[in-house]
């Protein structure tokens, strides 16, 4: 099956921010290889210069003698590079260094977790978050006891689905609410986050990434991303503090806000620094702006999503003259049994329903969102730990129970095993690639997108992965170069880490594929960064005539 690039693609924000983002920053223009230059050989190792369009790269020596020099320059002698290309046409090898080689893929793990929940799930599958009580409401809308809210992990009640704006982002469920003819509850608002089994974070996440939006807790009752915007802004005059709004308002923080207004002047006047501990619900401000600067925002995670979540929602049924009258309270796995378990009597009022797989994979891959790449891979946990193949049990003996994630990555397995994908070249921890314990190899990473290019769900896989020199995520990187418009590939960093894998489209009739890797690298002074050196790669696949 041949690939092809849609005429058009959406483009989305990178939710992610600071030095260990499993996202991708904006980067400079990637290098060319000085003409001539041996490696090795007594060549001086010197900065580069921009790649730009390039002429075309008539023969596949061509190809691989440049690709060759690139990875063996001398300022690598320290790093690890993982490079497959593969024609999806005649499934040849083009070009392969160390593609056996098991290196940190960052947020290339979620074109694995992409690729599984279209395969699991299909592209029209919607999450549902149910409207549960003990009774239904009197004639009057009087509803006898809790109104119960059983959350399945949809991360699309958020302010990006909604046109960017928070106030609507749990309408969906509001709306489902009214629709059951409650107008008042006598008890209390009860969220049910127990679909999930395990702890809120995925495994090996760094502790001090979970202040960040980028690390935001996992739960099944998620609303906004699970994180808040500080929007801070100068002072009248020097000394003043500085401003500071918090959106959504989020009363489960407490703002410390230290920061103050300098000296108009240059950017060493501006700086900020946000602490917030593990758990802790204070967030300390430090820092200053420049006297008539514009706001600058930051983006903060919410400790005990499903509390928010549910503050939240009585604010919005307030809104819409829906009273409860009780108190609100969170249940989770260990104290699920007592509210609603099995044998406890419920009745379902209503429910609301994601947007569609489809749309989510696309969010998630385009925005690098590692909140929902975590959700996307419990939410294919909890079908494999229920059906025949996932029996619930750690496969290392005891009889202890999965956790939810692990039977994610059990489920994972399974798939990346029917993709080809040989035993122990993927070693994934979590869904999003924010753990530096996960490892993967090129060869498996083209392997699954081989697979994938074949898939009956290719066409919304290919969609999904960001569009180079259009997508926020790939739009400053490749601007102006030879893969503008003609790659579609999910980027992937972390410190000393960066990645790309995807497809290249140069010409629709014979599409490659590709997995490029780059670990343990720091740039020399008066080279650039890591993720430049990995898009000069592609940019010399973009060039390739293959057809030749």
């Amino acid at each position: 099956m041949a690939l092809s690039l849609p005429g058009e693609s959406r483009p989305e924000v990178d939710n992610t921010r600071g030095r260990r983002s499993a996202g991708t920053a904006a980067t400079a223009p990637a290098p060319t290889p000085v003409p001539g230059a041996a490696p090795g050989r007594g060549v001086p190792d010197a900065p580069q210069a921009a790649d730009g369009a390039g002429p075309a790269i008539r023969s596949l020596g061509e190809l691989r003698s440049l690709m060759a020099a690139h990875v063996a320059a001398p300022r690598f002698a320290a790093a690890s590079w993982g490079v497959k290309v593969v024609s999806l046409a005649t499934g040849a090898t083009l070009f392969e260094h160390q593609a056996g080689k098991l290196l940190k893929p960052a947020s290339n793990a979620k074109v694995y977790t992409g690729a599984l929940a279209l395969d699991r799930f299909g592209p029209d599958h919607r999450l549902r978050t149910s409207i549960f009580a003990r009774c239904r409401p009197g004639a009057r809308g009087v509803l006898d006891g809790d109104l119960i809210v059983f959350g399945r992990g949809d991360p699309s009640l958020a302010a990006r689905f909604h046109g960017g704006n928070s106030a609507r982002s749990l309408d969906p469920l509001v709306d489902a609410i009214a629709a059951t003819g409650i107008r008042r509850v006598e008890g209390g608002l009860v969220g049910d986050e127990s679909y999930f089994r395990g702890l809120p974070f995925g495994t090996g996440w760094a502790w001090d990434d979970l202040q960040y939006d980028f690390g935001a807790e996992v739960s099944a009752l998620s609303v906004d991303d699970n994180t808040v915007e500080l929007c801070l802004s100068p002072g009248n005059r020097p000394g003043e503090p500085c401003r500071l709004e918090i959106s959504p308002s989020a009363a489960c923080l407490q703002c410390v806000n230290r920061i103050t207004t300098a000296d108009a002047g240059t950017q060493s006047n501006r700086w900020i620094r946000i602490r917030r501990p593990p758990g802790g619900s204070v967030v300390e401000l430090t820092g200053q702006l420049p006297l008539g600067d514009s706001n600058c925002l930051e983006s903060v995670s919410v400790p005990r999503p499903a509390r928010w979540f549910l503050a939240r929602l009585a604010e919005a049924l307030a809104a819409r003259g829906i009273r409860v009258m009780g108190a609100q309270r969170v249940v989770d796995e260990p104290e699920a049994p007592s509210l609603g378990g099995v044998a406890a009597p419920r009745v379902e009022l209503g429910w609301a329903e994601s947007r569609p797989m489809a749309e989510l994979v696309e969010r998630m891959m385009k925005a690098s969102q590692n909140l929902y790449a975590q959700l996307l891979l419990l939410q294919a946990g909890v079908e494999f730990a229920a059906d025949g193949a996932g029996a619930g049990v750690d496969a290392g003996g005891g009889g202890r129970a999965w956790t939810t994630e692990e039977a994610g990555l059990a489920a994972l397995r399974e798939f990346a095993g029917r993709a080809g994908v040989p035993p122990g070249q993927m070693l994934l921890e979590e869904g999003a690639g924010l753990s530096h314990g996960s490892a993967v190899t090129a060869h498996a990473t083209v392997t699954l997108l081989r697979f994938m290019s074949r898939h009956r769900e290719a066409s919304h896989f290919l969609q999904s992965l960001p569009l180079a020199g259009v997508d926020r995520a790939l739009r400053r990187r490749f601007a102006g170069t030879a893969a503008a418009g003609r790659v579609r590939a999910k980027s992937g960093s972390l410190h000393h880490v960066s990645a790309l894998a995807g497809y290249v489209m140069a010409d629709p009739e014979r599409p490659l594929a590709f997995a490029i890797m780059l670990n343990h690298y720091q740039p020399p002074a008066g080279f650039p960064p890591a993720a430049a050196e990995v898009d000069h790669l592609v940019c010399l696949l973009a060039r390739f005539d293959n057809g030749r």
